[in-house]
């Protein structure tokens, strides 16, 4: 047999949540979930129980009252982060209609073009300075309703957290949702990363969701701990018997859903998607010090685990060498420096952090 339990590249890894392994907690569960034989494609306990997890999380206090009040959110369990977006836009969107979101979005950077080629719509891209969407960016886009010769604004999608790793706060969702509504759309988010911003505003999910007016949300927990753990959840009139069918379609029904389900379970039945997301926003922050201290500057506040540094590019040359992230934007500054971005993970120890800021010295 091959031993792979040292990979050829020893390098620690700055460069994404991704490549953090699985905590022992959601590995047990998916192992204790093999057990037996039970009905495929998510009729199954483990799928009724973790359905009922996320819908506590995002509604919050709303979650006690009967399914038959039409409150109640859909859930759907999906298989990555670029499913779970495409999955809510094909169930939020007509093929006519558009996207707008912030031009760093993942959506519109990092999926390959799966919104418009599966999804089947047009996205609109509006230039930020922080990766975050604000009603005045927003409202010169919203334009051509009724017109048959333009692709119709539907929804506004942003991601909490942010690309560029800022964070918005409650009240940013709930003028975007204000917006968004006044306007018959929708607002969603992509929550890739949003047990993180919890953790940096100290907030329930629900703060962040149902309370502030958000209609979908594609939760992750990939990022932060999981093998391969995303939802899309659908709130309020945004709610539609689309979305079984969206979710098959795209590719994204897994057929042995328990082990899906086991993840969620772990990670979001009690506590523990926080405290992983709480340290990971720890690391950063000390990795952000750090490197203020050592009078490198930033180009973005750290606001979650997401650092993005200006190196010059001997510092870039000589750091990568020994750990492994990716450079950002490689256009320099005036001064010369390179953006890059620094990721710490759930698994990411003081000593690594440590170690990155001492090679920069």
């Amino acid at each position: 047999m091959t031993d792979i339990a040292r990979p050829p590249d020893t390098r620690r890894g700055f460069g994404s949540d991704n490549h953090a392994g699985a905590h022992p907690e959601v590995l047990a569960a998916i192992s204790a979930a093999s057990d037996g034989h039970v009905p495929a494609y998510g009729d199954d306990p483990w799928t009724a129980r973790a359905v009922e997890i996320v819908r506590t999380h995002v509604a919050g206090a709303a979650a006690a009252a009967p399914a038959a009040s039409g409150e109640a959110p859909d859930v759907a369990l999906v298989w990555n982060g670029t499913g779970a977006n495409v999955v809510a836009l094909s169930a939020l969107c007509r093929p006519w209609e558009s996207v707008i979101c912030p031009a760093t979005a993942h959506i519109n950077m990092d999926e390959c073009g799966a919104p418009e080629h599966i999804a089947n719509v047009k996205l609109v891209p509006v230039a930020t300075p922080d990766g975050k969407l604000t009603p005045e960016l927003v409202r010169p886009h919203l334009t051509g309703f009724g017109f048959e010769h333009h692709a119709q604004p539907k929804v506004v999608s942003v991601s909490n957290v942010s690309e560029f790793g800022t964070v918005y706060r409650p009240e940013e969702l709930r003028a975007l949702a204000d917006l968004a509504h006044e306007h018959g759309m929708y607002l969603h988010v992509d929550g890739a990363r949003i047990s993180n911003a919890c953790a940096a505003l100290g907030v329930p999910m629900s703060a962040l969701t149902s309370e502030v007016g958000v209609d979908a949300l594609s939760l992750g927990g990939t990022k932060n701990g999981a093998v391969a753990l995303e939802a899309v959840v659908l709130l309020g009139d945004a709610r539609t018997d689309a979305l079984p069918y969206v979710r098959k379609q795209s590719a994204q029904l897994a057929s042995k859903m328990r082990f899906v389900a086991a993840q969620v379970i772990a990670m979001f039945g009690g506590d523990l998607w926080l405290q992983l997301a709480g340290h990971a926003n720890a690391m950063a922050t000390r990795l952000a010090k750090g490197a203020t201290d050592a009078g490198i500057p930033l180009a973005q506040t750290a606001e979650a685990n997401e650092v993005f540094p200006l190196l010059t590019p001997e510092q870039v040359a000589a750091t990568q060498e020994r750990f492994r992230y990716y450079v950002w934007d490689e256009t320099p500054t005036v001064e010369g420096r390179i953006c890059v971005r620094w990721v710490a993970s759930w698994d990411t120890a003081e000593e690594d952090v440590d170690a990155l800021l001492d090679a920069l010295r």
